[in-house]
């Protein structure tokens, strides 16, 4: 049961002060991912289309929110954003972007029936991406995974800007 204080924390920002100000380092990490993921071997859209099959996948509101709203910024469809979560009927997307949800579905979901990423799934990926995209794929999915513990640790409150609800650390 939540305590009248804890609604409020609940409703007005993150359970943890700013976490760029408790570990600075943060900062240089989110920006190196960001840079890496952005070597131009895979669509920006690509990108975001996985993070926010990520933030599904991990069940991250906040995490959702943010990448859906990247894309819009970019000018993707509202039918494309929200088909992303039936991805693998839906009639919106390339062979090469299902080849890429199709890798975050496995490297995020345990498979009781083998490896992750079987063979003939890298075998149909590294159809659509050589190896240097592979690469960035597979940054792409560490770089929303960086932020799932800040997210589901620090539970940021879903549209509401960092700055907004990230409290400053008392005494920096």
């Amino acid at each position: 049961m939540s305590t009248n204080a804890n609604t409020t924390q609940e409703l007005t920002g993150s359970r943890l002060p700013n976490p760029q100000q408790l570990v600075p380092e943060m900062g240089d990490v989110a920006k190196a991912l960001f840079k890496a993921t952005g070597n131009g071997s895979v669509p920006r859209t690509t990108i975001g289309l996985i993070q926010l099959r990520a933030g599904q996948i991990v069940g991250s509101t906040y995490l959702v929110l943010q990448q859906a709203g990247g894309l819009r910024k970019a000018g993707e469809s509202e039918e494309r954003i929200a088909a992303v979560v039936t991805w693998q009927d839906a009639p919106y997307f390339t062979d090469a972007e299902r080849a890429a949800l199709a890798l975050v579905e496995a490297v995020l979901q345990p498979s009781p029936e083998g490896p992750r990423v079987s063979d003939e799934l890298y075998t149909q990926a590294s159809a659509h991406y050589d190896d240097k995209a592979l690469a960035t794929l597979a940054m792409a999915i560490g770089q929303v995974n960086f932020f799932v513990p800040v997210a589901v640790i620090g539970k940021p409150i879903p549209g509401v800007s960092p700055a907004a609800q990230w409290t400053p650390v008392a005494g920096q």
